[in-house]
């Protein structure tokens, strides 16, 4: 299953780092939330909002040639959806 630029994805909270959360989102893909994209507040500890384990609803904000991917998680909520329309 291909993912395009845009689009909402499920995942799972697979590694947390002090710059963001890394996402499996399935067939061996790996995505990065970095930490200014989990919430639309400030995060100083995303330890404090994420686990290892958690289910997210992810944007798919950019793929680069190396199969690297920028995910959001505040820009899948709905509020988001409906600011970018």
């Amino acid at each position: 299953m291909a993912i395009e630029v845009g689009e909402k994805v499920n995942g799972k909270v697979s590694g947390i780092t002090n710059f963001g959360a890394f996402i499996d989102l399935g067939d061996h893909r790996t995505g990065l939330v970095h930490i200014s994209e989990v919430s639309d507040g400030f995060v100083k500890d995303i330890h404090d909002v994420l686990k290892v384990g958690d289910d997210v609803t992810v944007k798919v904000l950019k793929i680069e040639g190396n199969n690297k991917i920028s995910l959001s998680i505040r820009k899948a909520s709905d509020t988001h959806e409906h600011e970018e329309s």
